[in-house]
């Protein structure tokens, strides 16, 4: 099994676009139905070749009636024609014989963050993260699981996409990102991705862990100089360390359970796929489900890091899901992948062998002519592909 992710900005306007993304050979195409802000490449299509995306969006219609009461609603772009983009898309994509999944990034949204300060992520030294809603807060929730039910119900896709389905964290933050020279590692970095808001406050103390205690040891694990930083998550928090696990992969788990019975309720078959990690410190696009695997179809990890990062990660999820749970692998097909087929063929391989049932392509509308020429002729080699 085989998709290939799109923008509806990539298809629609585009009479060449679903036979360009059907000749990839992949079987099914995912196209972003909630998305984050980004400016994005459009190589192919014959009216533009950029494409500003100033705030995360909608690209189902936003009923008014559907989020009344609710603060947090979502925008709607006027960056792409019409009033339906992704249902344009997906009727396209259709009737060139693809089916169309609906790729839904959730709490991911610096423009409904930085309107609403008090239900985004707050590291222990008081800093927000704007980009980033706090899925601890039942407004967030709520938020998402409104979003799922009208992507699920306006869109009818042929499959559903989660994408930061979690808190986010200090990672995959701002635009034009300037904290590589802070020299912080992993460990430390995790440590800046857990949240101090009202609402985890009141986690912590409810499961008796002290906020004033945890602040202080992750600033103090963060602030550690090199040669003393701490190896894991684990060791800076001490006997912390448990219970606030425990904590932080019950909101992503609690999340998700949440979302596919919302998207069970308007489709019972729809195929579902999420963006997840088996790493209980997870933050990010590939939530953590360490705290439970919820009933879907299929678990993507994130392969755009080194290989023998990624396939550990594969094998940690496939050890910790379902069997009946597919593993899919999130591929690259940009830069700094070489554009060689062999070597996107090796990698997949790579990846086949560490439990990835699925490959998931990245991306049918932001690569060259080269690329997805690269990518049709990886796909066609593979054993059932189309």
């Amino acid at each position: 099994m085989s998709t290939v992710y799109a923008y509806p900005w990539d298809v629609v306007g585009d009479p060449g676009a679903a036979d360009r993304l059907a000749g990839l050979n992949a079987d099914a195409v995912a196209i972003a139905a909630s998305y984050h802000t980004v400016r994005a490449a459009t190589p192919q299509h014959p009216d533009h070749r950029m494409v500003q995306a100033r705030s995360a969006a909608c690209y189902v219609p936003v009923r008014p009636s559907a989020w009344e009461g609710s603060r947090l609603v979502p925008a709607e772009p006027d960056w792409v024609p019409g009033d339906d983009p992704f249902g344009r898309a997906r009727d396209a994509l259709r009737a060139a014989g693809l089916p169309v999944h609906a790729w839904v990034v959730l709490t991911h949204n610096s423009l409904l963050g930085t309107a609403n300060e008090d239900l985004t992520v707050r590291n222990a030294y008081g800093d927000r993260y704007t980009y980033a809603l706090c899925p601890s807060s039942p407004e967030v929730v709520d938020y998402c699981e409104r979003l799922v039910g009208e992507v699920m119900t306006l869109g009818a896709p042929d499959g559903l996409i989660l994408e930061a389905c979690g808190p986010l964290g200090a990672r995959h933050g701002g635009h034009h990102e300037k904290t590589e020279g802070a020299d912080w590692t992993p460990v430390q970095l995790d440590l800046l991705s857990l949240c101090f808001c009202a609402a985890c406050l009141e986690l912590y103390r409810e499961r008796g862990v002290d906020p004033v205690e945890l602040s202080a040891r992750v600033c103090e694990g963060v602030d550690a100089t090199t040669a003393d930083a701490p190896e894991s998550v684990e060791e800076a928090l001490g006997a912390l360390a448990g219970p606030v696990r425990e904590i932080r992969t019950g909101i992503a788990s609690d999340l998700a359970h949440r979302l596919v019975a919302r998207a069970r309720e308007v489709r019972p078959d729809i195929p579902i796929t999420m963006h997840a990690s088996a790493d209980p410190w997870a933050t990010g696009p590939f939530s953590t489900v360490a705290g439970g695997v919820p009933e879907i179809d299929c678990l993507v990890g994130n392969c755009w890091i080194p290989p023998d990062t990624a396939t550990e990660g594969l094998a940690a999820m496939r050890r910790l899901a379902p069997q009946r749970t597919n593993i899919g692998a999130y591929v690259l097909a940009l830069p700094p992948q070489p554009v060689d087929p062999d070597a996107l063929g090796a990698l997949m391989d790579r990846f086949a062998e560490a439990g990835a049932d699925e490959f998931h392509m990245y991306h049918g509308g932001l690569a060259s002519t080269r690329r997805l020429a690269m990518v049709a002729e990886t796909l066609a080699r593979r054993p059932g592909t189309q």
